[in-house]
């Protein structure tokens, strides 16, 4: 003889809606999360904004420092929720970069940066001929970091010897930073003042010389 299934009690039928309703409720929001994230990349037929367009001139705070020439905006960039900024035009030296030690002045460089910016609103400024991103393992945006205060943040970093003047790409102030190196490099301030040969860069005669117009 069978045995008629047993009649689910009120509170047993409730559990069953709640959990078909949440088993909804996740895909829902996963499908959303997928949609919006398409829709940042451009998937759907609409092409990202140009970075000029988005960034350029405009004002964004500051969440996070990552190193002394690197940080991130509070504005989303693809499927990220934040922009990641490298600096045009200014090199630090390494504190955070996979296999390679601690570098000379690296954290007083990132200590600088923090101090000046974090929590902070900043103005970026994209330069008008060159490239606006660097290569596609980072993918960040070159930008000139103007601080609340009208002072530039590239421009202090190389001025103060938190930096070096980065000779590997042609920007609109190639020659003065080159030139401000030069300065702090004779002061000795900062990463200049006395350094183990073995703390500065190996192509540091390229970046001691000052571009020719």
């Amino acid at each position: 003889m069978v045995r008629p299934p047993a009649t689910l009690t009120r509170r047993q039928r409730r559990l069953r809606r709640g959990l078909r309703f949440a088993r909804r409720l996740a895909v829902t929001a996963a499908v959303i999360t997928a949609i919006v994230l398409a829709d940042r990349a451009g998937l759907f037929g609409r092409r990202p904004i140009d970075d000029r367009a988005k960034y350029d001139g405009c004002t964004f705070r500051v969440v996070r420092v990552i190193d002394g020439d690197t940080l991130d905006i509070a504005i989303p960039d693809g499927s990220r929720d934040y922009t990641r900024i490298r600096l045009w035009g200014v090199d630090t030296p390494e504190t955070v970069k996979p296999d390679t030690p601690v570098q000379h002045f690296g954290p007083e460089a990132s200590a600088q940066t923090r101090q000046l910016t974090l929590d902070k609103d900043v103005t970026l400024q994209l330069d008008p001929a060159a490239k606006t991103r660097d290569n596609q393992d980072y993918r960040r945006l070159l930008a000139y970091v103007i601080l609340p205060d009208g002072r530039m943040l590239n421009r202090l970093l190389i001025e103060n010897g938190y930096g070096y003047a980065d000779p590997r790409y042609d920007h609109q102030f190639a020659r003065e930073f080159a030139a401000l190196q030069d300065q702090a490099h004779a002061a000795g301030r900062g990463l200049w003042a006395q350094p183990d040969p073995d703390d500065l860069p190996y192509d540091l005669p390229s970046r001691l010389k000052t571009p020719a117009r």
